[in-house]
């Protein structure tokens, strides 16, 4: 960046101009709460002192391996300590950290390793025969791998690592560590779901990732020493960048490698868990958990959720039993959440349950850390605030992407008029609140995973017997949507619901594979364009 002047002639200087990195919050904790715990994951239970040290052996690792400043490192994990490690470490060595996603297919897998380049992954034991048939399939050099052996106990693991406690074994605990020396430098690489097509590399950088922490704290307004249960996978926007956040709060990270209603009560009872996020397929769980499953506790537990609107019914349930629920938005562009729906206090207080699940489902305003968030018109100006007409979501602010990797003209698409389209169409209230009205090119939203139906339907056209398909979402109580493909088939040809749904499993990651197939012609424009509003309405009655 250099050093700059402005009119009064004075100087940015080593003294008082620093670049913003969420790397200096750990660095700060260690120092001030060296004692405290940081990370707990069954018995494994490390300080901040520890937690410092083992990131930093891990940085010195990864530069023995030959990884250097500007490198990519994957990791292919569930959300365990190394995951969290990862976070630090691998920037620590000035590297650029990509948290694949554990669900993706081979092929996927492949693509996104020969995109992003990466020279080291860290993989859970349950994923390396995926890693290992994506690296054959990868085109350019394979990367080095290192397992990142775990005894699969869940949240009572108990955090044996081999293969990756050897690797920083090999650390140098002095190692010093590579900052950024200008905070729009690379910190994570994460990638889309593949909206049309391969999915985007999507480029963060220092200074958005501090400051979403920052936002968020006030947002949430969380308090010192909090204790945070990682639900929302760390390959998912970097967990929301709230692994990256507690250092700077003090809290304790609670790592969750198996999402079950049983986990998340024995968290909130046994590590008097205060936070969490997750999509509404996660509050559905907690409401409808067995009685043998629940657990009492006598703190209040504070929920950011996000994806499809949780049910009014699941919010009014979940409220009775301790949580508070707040619905936020964002995409992995926006590094996470950037709409929060603030509550207005006393204003609110006083409604019925039907009307506050209401207010609650909306996606609301911008968080303090972004500049200007509101709803346009194809022309670029603002519709009206009446909660009726409706546009697309448009995003200014220090929490936007560097761009996409090596896709400038994705990148330039996505910026035209100096905002972030975020290809979502909503509505804006009265009082500025947003509230997501309908998804831009079909996306479903599955458990908090998007899935394109563009990539669903092109693997079923590939079918022999398929003439057409389209697509859409079908709501479903546990994971919020599914797909639902309508099919017609060709002439003198026959499938089945089975035989199509093995076909596309066999093609595609399990949670994009069509829940449900109906046989039928579909409905067209004069021009022939499937009418897909029509098949959204059917497969709600389904």
């Amino acid at each position: 960046m250099g050093w700059m002047k402005d009119e009064t002639g004075l100087e940015r200087t080593a003294a008082n101009y620093v670049p913003l990195t969420p790397l200096s919050f750990l660095r700060r904790a260690a120092a001030v709460w060296p004692d405290r715990m940081a990370v707990v994951y069954g018995a494994h239970r490390k300080t901040y002192a520890e937690y410092l040290d083992r990131c930093t052996r891990l940085a010195s690792a990864l530069a023995g391996l030959g990884v250097e400043p500007g490198d990519v490192v994957a990791t292919i994990l569930p959300n365990i300590p190394a995951q969290a490690e990862a976070h630090f470490g691998v920037p620590a060595c000035g590297a650029v950290l990509n948290a694949i996603n554990t669900r993706l297919d081979p092929d996927t897998v492949a693509y996104i390793l020969d995109h992003g380049g990466a020279r080291v992954v860290l993989c859970d034991p349950q994923f390396l025969p995926m890693l290992a048939e994506a690296i054959d399939r990868m085109e350019g050099p394979a990367p080095t791998v290192i397992e990142v052996a775990d005894d699969h106990g869940g949240a009572h693991a108990q955090g044996h690592f081999t293969e990756y406690e050897a690797l920083l074994a090999t650390g140098d605990p002095d190692f010093a560590w590579i900052m950024p020396q200008d905070e729009w430098e690379s910190l994570a690489l994460n990638y889309t779901s593949g909206t049309t097509g391969r999915p985007k590399g999507v480029v963060y950088h220092h200074r958005g990732a501090y400051l979403m922490c920052m936002g968020t704290t006030v947002s949430w307004q969380m308090a010192l020493r909090p204790v945070y249960l990682t639900i929302v996978p760390l390959f998912h926007c970097n967990g929301w960048n709230h692994t990256w956040m507690m250092p700077l709060l003090g809290g304790t990270l609670v790592c969750c490698r198996d999402i079950t209603a049983r986990n998340i009560y024995d968290a909130i009872a046994d590590e008097g868990v205060t936070h969490f996020g997750g999509a509404p397929i996660v509050l559905n769980m907690i409401v409808n958990a067995k009685d043998a499953e629940r657990r009492d506790f006598d703190h209040r537990v504070e929920v950011f959720t996000a994806g499809a609107p949780p049910a009014p019914a699941t919010l009014a349930k979940i409220g009775q039993l301790g949580f508070n629920v707040m619905q936020v938005y964002g995409l992995t562009e926006t590094y996470g959440h950037v709409t929060e729906c603030l509550w207005q206090g006393d204003q609110w207080d006083g409604l019925d349950q039907d009307a506050r699940a209401a207010i609650q489902a909306r996606q609301g305003v911008a968080f303090p850390m972004m500049e200007h968030i509101e709803v346009q018109d194809d022309t670029g100006q603002p519709i009206a605030r009446d909660g009726i007409a409706k546009g697309e979501i448009m995003i200014r602010g220090n929490a936007v992407m560097k761009g996409y990797l090596k896709n400038p003209a994705a990148t330039a698409e996505a910026f035209a008029g100096g905002y972030f389209h975020s290809g979502d169409i909503a509505v804006q209230h009265p009082d500025g609140y947003i509230q997501i009205a309908d998804r831009a090119k079909d996306i479903i939203i599955s458990g908090g995973e998007n899935i394109s139906s563009v990539e669903v339907e092109g693997v079923l056209m590939s079918h022999e017997a398929v003439l057409l398909c389209a697509v859409v979402a079908k709501p479903d109580e546990k994971w919020g949507e599914v797909p639902c493909a309508f099919v017609e088939l060709k002439d003198n040809h026959v499938a089945t619901e089975a035989e199509l749904i093995a076909f596309a499993r066999d093609r595609l990651a399990g949670f994009k594979t069509p829940k449900k197939v109906v046989f039928q012609e579909l409905p067209k424009t004069s021009t022939g364009k499937i009418q897909k509003f029509e098949l959204r309405a059917l497969a709600k009655s389904l």
